[in-house]
């Protein structure tokens, strides 16, 4: 097996079909052409994340093989909303909501894909002229009980929970990208295994050869628990300033780390399991935490900045030192502010039930003093230091009048 292919199969959960994948590389090879790889991401937040990044990377490993990396950003069927992984309906997004996440998209890919070997699409541009006709022509192309073998539609049509005929259509628009593109190579997450099929399906029957597809794992968030994702707010996003970055790295379980040095780590594999045997005899796994945290902030951010985050954590949470640019707020609230209203004013929450749930999770600090009263009112007319778990930080100047 050649060191190029061992490259691209690290990390990844099944290649369909590996021996014809592994055929596609050495004829690519040896007649000096490249394969168009493909990945799709639907603009359903503003910010990447990490979660993200194992796709992104498996790109760039293609890319440094020669092949060409194409980033297809979901603009259309991001306002279907694919419910992979969901037991309901998900809501669909505006064309305005879809549009400024993607524009944030373009800006973010970058930061891991070599531009140069890289065409970004938006699958509008073949989906909006489809029309009523075309998608109709698509539908029958595939049958109900072939949609049904889906897990989730699975599930819901077994529980007498709604499937909405939309849905329906978004595997096969997705598929039909790969038929559009003519895709040699589709990557996804494991949830998607059933709309990569799809697009093996449709692209045979366009007389096509049909794409290799490889899934990759789905990243856990920082809970250990959900897959990474922005709405539950277990996630790092690639725009994470580098101390924020590394901070919340340092907050994952020490066996959630091994699992975030697999999959998102550049290192060798052999030196991974170096490091599993230092801790095992003995070292301190929060330096080996450390080690990753660097790793993944100079990534995005350079190699200054992530020792420079290494330092700052050190200072901050072994020394007791405090942040040096914790952002002022300042919000006139003549009765006070409840304790979640000040964290979301503060912009430390997103909302006040994430307050109160980090209230009861005893992660808040006033005045760096354990809050464990959700009823807490901050009176007006004062200033108080706030604190969210172990990095979040805003001074919060409660106006009176």
């Amino acid at each position: 097996m050649n060191n190029r292919f061992v490259e691209i199969e690290r990390g990844t959960d099944e290649i369909i079909p590996r021996d014809d994948l592994q055929q596609r590389l050495q004829t690519a090879a040896d007649s000096g052409k490249s394969l168009r790889i493909k990945a799709g991401f639907d603009p359903t937040a503003k910010d990447l994340h990490l979660g993200h990044t194992l796709l992104l990377n498996k790109l760039r490993a293609f890319q440094k093989a020669g092949h060409e990396a194409i980033f297809l950003i979901g603009d259309f069927t991001g306002m279907i909303g694919d419910p992979t992984g969901k037991n309901e309906t998900r809501k669909p997004l505006t064309r305005e909501q879809v549009e400024e996440n993607a524009r944030t998209y373009r800006e973010q890919v970058f930061k891991i894909l070599d531009p140069a070997r890289t065409t970004i699409e938006f699958n509008s541009r073949w989906l909006d002229p489809l029309g009523a006709e075309g998608v109709i022509r698509l539908a029958a192309q595939y049958t109900v009980a072939r949609m049904l073998e889906r897990d989730d539609f699975t599930k819901r049509y077994r529980d007498n929970q709604p499937i909405a005929v939309h849905e329906f259509l978004y595997p096969l628009l997705q598929g039909y990208d790969s038929v559009a593109l003519k895709a040699d190579v589709e990557l996804g997450g494991t949830d998607q295994k059933f709309n990569l099929l799809v697009g093996r399906h449709l692209q045979q029957a366009h007389g096509q050869k049909p794409q290799a597809i490889i899934t990759l794992p789905i990243l856990e968030g920082l809970d250990g628990v959900q897959k990474m994702s922005k709405s539950l707010g277990n996630f790092i996003a690639l725009n994470d300033p580098p101390r924020e970055m590394f901070g919340k790295l340092m907050s994952i379980s020490d066996s959630l780390m091994w699992r975030y040095f697999e999959l998102l780590s550049f290192r060798p594999l052999s030196e991974i399991e170096q490091l599993r045997r230092d801790v095992a005899a003995g070292a301190n796994p929060r330096d080996v935490k450390m080690a990753l945290g660097v790793e993944i902030a100079a990534r995005f951010h350079g190699a200054q900045a992530g020792e420079q985050a290494r330092a700052d954590f050190i200072a901050q949470f072994s020394q007791g030192a405090l942040p040096q640019d914790i952002a002022e707020v300042q919000i006139t609230a003549p009765t006070g502010l409840p304790i979640a209203q000040a964290l979301k004013q503060a912009g430390l929450v997103a909302s006040n039930a994430e307050g109160n749930r980090m209230v009861e999770q005893k992660a808040v600090r006033v005045e760096q003093q354990k809050v464990e009263d959700r009823s807490l009112v901050l009176a007006a007319g004062q200033s108080y230091l706030l604190q969210v778990g172990p990095r979040r930080f805003a001074r919060l100047k409660i106006l009176a009048g």
